[in-house]
């Protein structure tokens, strides 16, 4: 009876094992809908989901504006661990057939692992699920020191069913939320802004510099001496007052002006000279001649 006994006790002892180690399977593959512990919480889960249907009350739209809180910019900064409490343990972990979970790490112990991925260097290259760069998406860091964007790692976590590091194959990892590809991110724009205002700042300068120095080179001093004497040349032309119209009406107003001139002549001797009138404007000329010289008179007297 005793032998029959110690039997039934091994094979029951080998029965609840076997089942430990399945349910442990389960729970690391995440399979939910096949775990034996969870059928319970599963029909908890559904009749809470009946309650609260029934609890739910409509919400009137009144169409007033609601204050949305911001984001404060510390938040923004902010490191935090996505899974602060450990799972817990399964049936085989507390019969002691496989070992616990590690305990959360410290935060000590989170910046040793984040310099370790600052050596490797691993913010600055791109993610190595979608082999894009962080910029300013949300980036987890995990326990073994790998990074990934928080997305991706969601997305492989429910392609695998599994929690294993894509890199390192390591279980049951933690995670921690990051800004480093961020904050990298952010430098290197900055940097690339200076970059780009510098050289405009140097080619604008070296433009000016062009500009009013002239080159040491033959033909360059040529040209720079060409563009300066059309430069100058142009500047004195638009100096003057090239207004045609202007030009056209100071014209037409002499020539009218040399009209009315004309017209007035015309009309005080505007009759033709006759002959007779001709003589007599020549010895009034003679005469008034022989008046002015005495000499010529006399003369003219002996002759007569």
């Amino acid at each position: 009876m005793l032998k029959n006994k110690g039997h039934s006790s091994k094979k029951d002892n080998l029965a609840v094992n076997a089942v430990a180690l399945q349910d442990h399977i389960l729970h690391d593959l995440q399979l939910r809908n096949l775990l034996v512990a969870d059928h319970s919480k599963t029909q908890v889960q559904k009749k809470e989901n009946k309650s609260l249907k029934r609890d739910t009350k409509a919400i009137i739209d009144t169409g007033l504006k609601k204050t949305t809180q911001c984001p404060k910019l510390e938040d923004s900064e902010k490191e935090y661990v996505l899974d602060p409490k450990p799972p817990p343990l399964t049936l085989a972990q507390k019969l002691g057939l496989i070992g616990p979970p590690p305990p959360p790490l410290s935060s000590d112990e989170w910046e040793k692992v984040k310099q370790r991925s600052l050596l490797q260097g691993d913010s600055v290259q791109p993610c190595p699920i979608c082999k894009e760069e962080f910029e300013l998406r949300p980036q987890v860091l995990l326990s073994c020191s790998h990074v990934f964007h928080k997305a991706c790692l969601q997305a492989f976590e429910k392609f695998t069913n599994k929690k294993t590091c894509p890199l390192c194959r390591k279980n049951q990892y933690q995670t921690r939320v990051i800004h480093d590809g961020a904050r990298l991110f952010r430098i290197k724009c900055v940097t690339r802004i200076q970059a780009y205002w510098r050289g405009y700042v140097v080619r604008k300068w070296y433009r000016n510099l062009r500009k009013t120095v002239p080159p040491t080179d033959a033909k360059l001093r040529k040209k720079f001496f060409e563009k300066k004497f059309t430069e100058i040349s142009h500047r004195i032309l638009c100096s003057y007052n090239t207004n045609i119209e202007e030009l056209f009406a100071e014209i037409d107003q002499c020539l009218a002006i040399n009209r009315s001139v004309l017209q007035q002549l015309e009309e005080k001797c505007g009759h033709e000279i006759t002959e007779e009138e001709w003589e007599k404007i020549q010895v009034q000329n003679e005469t008034s001649a022989c008046f002015e010289d005495p000499c010529l008179g006399a003369r003219g007297s002996h002759f007569s």
